[in-house]
């Protein structure tokens, strides 16, 4: 790949034919405007425009997928789609996450010449790993840390995600650290509410933690959610390892990728990447990105976890679509770039034989919340349906079959199945 250049892919629909719409992307993004202005050279056009260097036409239809278009007076209730691929000289924004986005997702999503535009490639060149270096821990810290080999990390969320007072978070967590997961984390929607400030929720944790580990040898990891504003992130940080932990969370999409590159450059522990909020960027098909681009945005600044839902979900993201999120993210990037993908939603036991059959991998971290602390026999019950689960599909044995010599996987099948 040409070093000098940033290659963006687009799907685009369009009512005008898909050369134009692909010069009015490759215009508006580089140095283009409506009219030809004085001071656009050829020279600085040689420099500095955006190049077409691919289209690939696709199928035709005959309705808009979104509002707003501007339609061409001689139209024929035709609207075209295609993959477009723009190469950006990396002169006009430099090795800079947040200006990468101006470019390639920036003013492009309003063109009236496009009735839809969605992001869903991109190809950095190497010189992108000199100024962001990508995840301190990933895969491989992640396992170091906790432990854990030859299987995926088992772990869960805190649940009830808000209300629980400091006491009874504690106890949970005690209870949790000595049932044999790997893994907890705070909820999304808990970071450092007036109710439990973080520093009392930390200390409330720890000691649960700690006393849990001189029982069972073992040190859970628990990612504490240190969202907040910018300014925050560090004492939060300094707040959860000055006190043992191993892990802080953040709401990628709340603190931004500038907020995520900058805890990764100071962080002693991994960073749990949390998608909520990705919805809105993408549940729309030709609007927004593909969770492929959204990936390598985040490894590149340096999440070492990231979520990327779950097979048979509570969400609308269709199975093969998660499947494509968990192998893009499973993908080798920028020579090594290594974010471990983390599944949830609505797992239990008997999700994890189609989840492997689909990505055949373990280097996942699967995380259960109603899957493990609903069991009908108990936290540590649940916990054992998951390695089970994982044991039967990593052996290629039928789930129910595995289930008739481990009574806590058939209790889960029993009780799960049917909600």
């Amino acid at each position: 790949m040409n070093e000098d250049r940033l290659l963006a892919t687009y799907l685009v629909e369009t009512p005008y034919s898909l050369n134009y719409a692909a010069e009015k992307i490759a215009g508006e993004q580089s140095t283009g405007t409506f009219v030809t202005v004085p001071g656009e050279t050829h020279a600085l056009k040689e420099r500095h425009r955006a190049q077409i260097v691919k289209v690939t036409p696709l199928e035709d239809v005959t309705h808009p997928s979104l509002p707003g278009g501007k339609i061409p007076s001689h139209h024929d209730g035709v609207y075209h789609r295609g993959e477009v691929v723009i190469a950006f000289p990396v002169c006009n924004f430099g090795i800079s996450l947040p200006n990468i986005l101006a470019t390639v997702a920036g003013n492009l999503f309003e063109l009236q010449e496009l009735t839809g535009i969605r992001l869903i490639d991109l190809e950095f060149p190497r010189g992108f790993s000199e100024g962001y270096k990508g995840p301190r821990y990933g895969v491989a810290g992640t396992r170091k840390l906790i432990g854990v080999y030859r299987r995926p990390i088992i772990g869960t969320i805190i649940k009830p995600s808000v209300g629980l007072t400091l006491e009874a978070l504690q106890q949970l967590v005690y209870e949790l650290a000595t049932s044999g997961l790997d893994f907890i984390k705070d909820d999304e929607l808990n970071a450092n509410p007036p109710y439990a400030p973080l520093e009392k929720k930390v200390k409330a944790v720890m000691e649960a933690i700690h006393r849990a580990a001189d029982k069972t040898g073992k040190k859970v990891m628990y990612a504490f959610n240190i969202t907040g504003d910018i300014d925050q992130l560090r004492a939060h940080h300094d707040c959860v390892v000055s006190a043992g932990g191993n892990c802080v969370m953040v709401s990628i999409n709340s603190i931004g990728l500038s907020g995520l590159s900058y805890l990764s450059r100071f962080s002693e522990v991994p960073i749990h990447g949390h998608r909520n909020q990705w919805g809105m960027y993408t549940r729309a098909p030709f609007l927004g990105m593909d969770f492929n681009v959204y990936q390598k945005l985040c490894r590149l600044a340096g999440a070492d976890h990231l979520h990327v839902n779950g097979l048979n979900s509570k969400f609308y993201e269709s199975n093969a679509s998660v499947v494509h999120s968990i192998q893009s993210t499973l993908k080798p990037f920028l020579g090594g770039y290594e974010t471990m993908p983390v599944i949830s939603s609505g797992q239990w036991a008997g999700t994890v034989q189609e989840t492997y059959s689909n990505i055949k991998s373990i280097d996942v971290m699967h995380l259960a919340g109603g899957g493990i602390l609903a069991h009908p026999n108990g936290v540590a019950a649940g916990c054992e349906s998951m390695k089970y689960a994982w044991e039967a599909a990593t052996q290629g044995i039928e789930l129910h079959h595995y289930a008739e010599k481990y009574p806590v996987l058939q209790a889960a099948i029993d009780h799960f199945s049917t909600k």
